[in-house]
């Protein structure tokens, strides 16, 4: 019977059957679904845990031995075997649907790598699907990381924005693991059960040295060695590029809008004010925009552009790399700009 991994838990509060098969490569996922039969075979009886690592054809007959030995401490045991191969081989097939033929009341638990379509065909895979329960763990693609991210939330108390679980999915960039460990940490610092980007960023920032609002607040300052030098701090902290980029893309939005209002007739006193600009950064923010131009805000935001398909692999180059060019650019405006506009 076929279980997708999320189904498990349920089907298992319904019944223990005899027999598992979890496969994949999604590691993380596998061991939590692994997890759970060992605690629904436990909680069934089986006071007892045999091991079979699978290396070789000799192997297979310690499940046949395992099937035919009476513990003296048990009532039941899980049989656990360890398939990396994803291929049984002619010994193990016959040994798996030896197993199955023999009247037991133990549970075994198969924890195999990928299984591909002609295995999928194969008696003994057709044969544990009939007697017992399949979990095919798929590969959790990019698309499908931020409903990933939001189950796992969810499953810790919490929900999020959509800024939030997009910048924790860029920030991952695929990892699983890292992406369980990001939310077990979210749950521990945040304030509330609501994760905002601020409460990413904070969590991100935690034991760090140099912040991304600091590297943004030197650029819009147009201190290009502070800048510079908090660029390379980040990196040298292991800081994802995509938590750098959040945060100068945010100041490089606000001057497009700020850009966008003054043609329309506004002040730039007037623009910040009603886009939120907070007091304590208006000079910075105005400092800024007197060092752009319409031009060199586009040019910021295709760099920006680029340096998130270089992240996600959409095309080839160094993120870093392009991040020092939006570092330099936003902190020192257009080479050819002498002259700052008016507010």
């Amino acid at each position: 019977m076929p279980v997708k991994p999320d189904q498990l838990a349920q089907q298992l509060n319904r019944e223990l059957r005899r027999c598992y098969l979890i496969f994949g490569e999604e590691t993380l996922i596998v061991e939590e679904c692994a997890d759970a039969v060992r605690a629904a075979a436990r909680s069934g009886g089986c006071s007892e845990r045999e091991i079979i690592e699978v290396g070789g054809t000799g192997d297979w007959q310690q499940l046949l031995q395992s099937a035919g030995a009476l513990s003296l401490f048990a009532d039941r045991k899980l049989i656990e075997i360890r398939l990396p191969s994803g291929k049984p081989g002619t010994e193990g097939s016959k040994a798996i649907q030896e197993y199955l033929a023999i009247d037991s009341e133990d549970v075994l638990l198969i924890i195999s790598g990928k299984v591909d379509k002609s295995s999928q065909r194969a008696k003994w895979f057709t044969r544990l699907d009939r007697e017992g329960v399949v979990v095919p763990v798929w590969p959790v693609g990019r698309r499908d990381l931020p409903g990933f991210l939001l189950q796992r939330l969810k499953a810790a108390g919490l929900t999020a924005d959509r800024e939030a679980v997009q910048l924790l999915a860029d920030r991952v960039e695929g990892n699983l693991l890292a992406a369980a460990q990001e939310v077990d940490k979210l749950k521990l610092l945040a304030k509330s059960d609501r994760i905002t980007v601020e409460t990413v960023m904070e969590s991100v920032l935690a034991n760090a040295r140099y912040s991304p609002f600091g590297l943004a607040d030197a650029a819009l300052a147009g201190d290009a060695r502070a800048a510079i030098r908090t660029l390379r701090g980040l990196q040298a902290e292991s800081t994802q590029p995509p938590v750098i980029l959040w945060a100068l893309t945010r100041d490089i939005t606000l001057l497009d809008q700020l850009s966008a209002d003054c043609a329309r007739g506004d002040s730039l006193s007037h623009a910040m004010n009603n886009r939120g600009v907070w007091r304590n950064r208006t000079a910075l923010v105005q400092g800024a925009f007197k060092r752009q131009d319409p031009n060199s805000i586009s040019r910021l935001q295709h760099l920006a552009f680029r340096t998130d398909s270089t992240i996600k692999g959409y095309e080839k180059g160094s993120p870093w790399d392009l991040l020092d060019q939006l570092v330099v650019l936003l902190t020192l405006g257009p080479a050819d700009r002498l002259h700052g506009r008016p507010s």
